[in-house]
This record gives C-alpha cells, sequence and structure tokens, in this order.
C-alpha cells in the first residue's frame, strides 16, 4: 500500500485533461432529480440520512453564507460512533464532518419547487464532494466516500445516478476535473493532517469528538 504522501503527490499530479477525457467519454449532466441530495430506505424499511463529507473551511464558508452556526451546517459523521449509553444520541469519536441533515434526512440545503425539482439553495457556495459527484478518483490513500462505482474509466469512477451517460461539454467536463482533482488533493492532505494530529480524546458517556484536520473538535465546531 503507498504511503499517504506517495498518495498526495499521485494527486497532485493527476492531469485535468486526462480526467476530463473520462468524464466525457462516460458521460453526465445533471437532471435534478435530488437523489444524491436525499436520504434513503435502508433494509429493514429505516430512513439513513443524507452523508456528504465537508471540509472545516468548507463549513465555514456555508456559515458564513447562511449565517447559520457551525452546527445548523454541519454534523459530526455518524460512521464509527455508537449508540450513547444513555439512549440518547451517539458517542465517540470519528474523524469527519457530514452537511447537515434535516429530520427526514435530506441534506439541510435541499429543496423542491412545486414540480418536484430539485434545488440546492447553497449552490454557489457547495462543498467539493457536491461539486464532483456522481465521480471520484480512484486513489488508494483515501476512501473517496461515494457509494460503489458503476462505471470506470480510467482513474475516474462514476457512481449511481441518472443523469451518468449524457452527453456533456468540454467545458463543463474540463471545470468538473478541475474540482475533481481539487477534491483528490483535499482528501488526502485532510488524512495526513488528521493523522499527524490525532490524539485519542476518550471522550465521555454522551460526548462526541471529531477529528479534523485542524485537530480535535466539540460537535459545535469549537476545540476541544
Amino acid at each position: 500500500m503507498r504511503s499517504l504522501e506517495a498518495e498526495l503527490e499521485r494527486a497532485r499530479d493527476l492531469d485535468v485533461s486526462d480526467l476530463a477525457d473520462s468524464i466525457e467519454s462516460i458521460g453526465f449532466e445533471c437532471t435534478r432529480c435530488g437523489a444524491c441530495c436525499k436520504g434513503y430506505d435502508a433494509n429493514g424499511g429505516e430512513r439513513e440520512p443524507h452523508t456528504a463529507t465537508v471540509f472545516p473551511d468548507e463549513i465555514r464558508r456555508l456559515g458564513e453564507a447562511t449565517g447559520y452556526d457551525w452546527r445548523d451546517v454541519a454534523r459530526p459523521m455518524p460512521y464509527g460512533l455508537a449508540e450513547a449509553s444513555d439512549g440518547d444520541g451517539l458517542e465517540g469519536e470519528t474523524f469527519e464532518w457530514a452537511l447537515r441533515a434535516d429530520a427526514c434526512g435530506d441534506c439541510a440545503f435541499y429543496a423542491e419547487d412545486d414540480a418536484g425539482t430539485g434545488t440546492c439553495t447553497v449552490h454557489d457556495d457547495r462543498p467539493l464532494i457536491c461539486r464532483t459527484y456522481p465521480f471520484s478518483v480512484r486513489l488508494g490513500g483515501t476512501s473517496q466516500p461515494a457509494g460503489e462505482a458503476v462505471d470506470e474509466e480510467g482513474m475516474v469512477r462514476a457512481h449511481e445516478c441518472e443523469g451518468l451517460g449524457r452527453d456533456i461539454s468540454r467545458d463543463d467536463a474540463e471545470a468538473l476535473a478541475r474540482s475533481l482533482k481539487e477534491r483528490a488533493v483535499r482528501d488526502v492532505a485532510e488524512a495526513i493532517a488528521v493523522r499527524d494530529r490525532y490524539e485519542p480524546a476518550d471522550p465521555g458517556p454522551g460526548e462526541v469528538v471529531v477529528h479534523d484536520a485542524e485537530g480535535a473538535k466539540r460537535p459545535d465546531g469549537r476545540p476541544l
């Protein structure tokens, strides 16, 4: 397995033109169906919330754009957390932030018009994972969370989306490719920073600690 540092160099060396070629070959046009912004029904009929990874600086930018507090923008990524011992919420340590979800499990920034067409209410400030879906880059140093790939071309992986296979202009493919490279670099750089700064926090009952590139934080974004 390559070191994270080697994967970071690999991400930095990604050729935007090559990524754009792969995106053009697969094809994509957003249909505004909202599937990537909504919660979903899991096995057993339980509703699973939308989980989109967001970096700390993206949380702050969304907060500035909306006037929302940290907790209104993001929540601790639930993966790795356990049910609280008192039965109320989650507890433990996690290593990412996720966009806030509403009571239905949909992204808090997702809305639909009367015709059912999906809209991102923070489209200009949306995080990189939203800018690049349904694509990710095949790197070994980071999970690039986006679900199982349904198509693959070169270094580019495509994930389930009804917009795949549609024509995309070269300009749009290159813009998406630039964001895809930026996300790949950020993902690995974040993983390195989390690894280097990590110290076990030993949260108490009912407490959650999030370790990100800036250190350990409470769920409201304050440093631990």
